[in-house]
């Protein structure tokens, strides 16, 4: 068997559908081949000095990329490695694309030049700072090309100056998601979110204070100010459809993942997280939020529902790996956008319209939600509320 043969084996033939995963105007991945089971995957321990993983021996098809990755997974965990922990920053040239997009708290940027600019500067303030690989969910082939979702551990000490203080010699422990779309060995397009609030938070830093800092500072029109039809459908008095129902007798993930954020984001049905959730799930959220069981998971969404009353909320992108006897892994990214006119997350209402966007990942047992890591750009949404202008009534 050719190494393409076994990874299209893995991974099962395109399904037949072509929903849009991804918002008008974006390069974004369309549908891709899911792989079947977890073969290629993030084992525990999995690491750049594993014993079970020989540099080169391809278990899966990679045309175009270096011969020393031998998965989409290992080339996702080893070059981030060799760029965070080995500090070979330069790397960064051979690894993403020269007109690379990246997405993250405070907007869309272009170009190979900020990555390097901003990854010297996190690593000046870090240096020791290690990246533990959590997981890394991931979908297609490199003849579509490859998207991941890759969850990380952070920890080190804040020894170097930054943007937000010089150096508190403080413990840095938390987590990101960052979710890259691949092909031939360059990273094209990538949506990460940093945690920033609870990394201030942890150093001791005012959180409120350096997001009013933040959004005075932004002088270019950011993400927040896309339109969404759900807010619009709001204003204008439409009530919310019921989503369609699956023209499947199987279970199809993501109709319900689909489904699970229709229902509970547009049409505020906070009994969906019972009909999908597990009872004794898990559940990680942004700034390091953590919760266990399905009122935690109800919770957070009550406290999103009620600072923005009118939160309208879509999926832009999905994608898994597993099978429905095996379990699923799956990686969610979506965006929404709501006025703050309530009492939830944020103190007293500012009236101001904000954008959100933010990667789940979902891990599934016997058709239910038994585990939850999800991160939105919490600090963003803070700099949209208390910027210095007039908000919006």
């Amino acid at each position: 068997m050719t190494a393409t043969e076994e990874g299209r084996e893995h991974q099962g033939p395109a399904p037949a559908d072509s929903r849009p995963s991804s918002p008008p105007g974006t390069m974004a991945p369309g549908r891709r081949t899911m792989p079947r089971d977890h073969r290629i995957s993030l084992t525990p321990g999995y690491g750049v000095d594993a014993p079970n993983v020989t540099p080169g021996e391809r278990r899966q098809s990679l045309r175009g990329f270096e011969d020393t990755y031998t998965d989409i997974v290992d080339y996702i965990v080893r070059i981030t490695h060799r760029i965070w922990e080995d500090q070979d920053v330069g790397y960064i040239y051979d690894t993403y694309s020269p007109g690379c997009r990246l997405y993250d708290d405070s907007g869309v940027h272009y170009g190979v030049e900020q990555l390097v600019h901003g990854t010297m500067q996190s690593i000046n303030a870090f240096p020791d700072c290690r990246h533990y690989a959590d997981d890394v969910i991931w979908a297609g082939t490199d003849e579509e090309g490859f998207v991941t979702s890759h969850r990380a551990i952070n920890i080190g000490h804040h020894t170097g100056p930054w943007r937000w203080s010089e150096p508190t010699g403080r413990k840095l422990d938390t987590w990101v998601i960052a979710n890259c779309v691949v092909r031939e060995n360059e990273i094209y397009e990538e949506w990460v979110l940093y945690n920033t609030a609870a990394k201030l938070q942890q150093l001791g830093i005012d959180v409120l204070a350096a997001a009013r800092d933040y959004g005075n500072s932004l002088a270019f029109p950011t993400l927040s100010e896309r339109p969404f039809a759900e807010v619009d459908r709001i204003e204008g008095g439409r009530k919310p459809l019921p989503y369609a129902e699956s023209p499947s007798a199987d279970f199809d993930v993501e109709h319900e993942v689909r489904r699970l954020f229709h229902d509970v984001y547009n049409r505020r049905d906070l009994s969906a997280v019972d009909r999908l959730y597990a009872e004794t799930v898990r559940w990680h959220g942004t700034t390091n939020r953590t919760g266990q069981g399905r009122s935690d998971v109800r919770g957070m969404a009550r406290n999103l529902l009620a600072t923005f009353p009118d939160l309208g909320v879509r999926v832009d992108e999905v994608y898994w790996m597993g099978n429905e006897a095996d379990g699923f892994s799956v990686s969610v990214r979506w965006s929404g956008a709501g006025t703050h006119r309530g009492y939830g997350l944020y103190g007293e209402p500012t009236g101001r319209r904000v954008h959100l966007w933010g990667i789940s990942q979902l891990y599934f047992a016997q058709g239910r939600i038994v585990e939850e890591w999800s991160l939105f750009n919490e600090f963003d949404v803070l700099a949209q509320l208390l910027r210095d202008e007039p908000g919006r009534a």
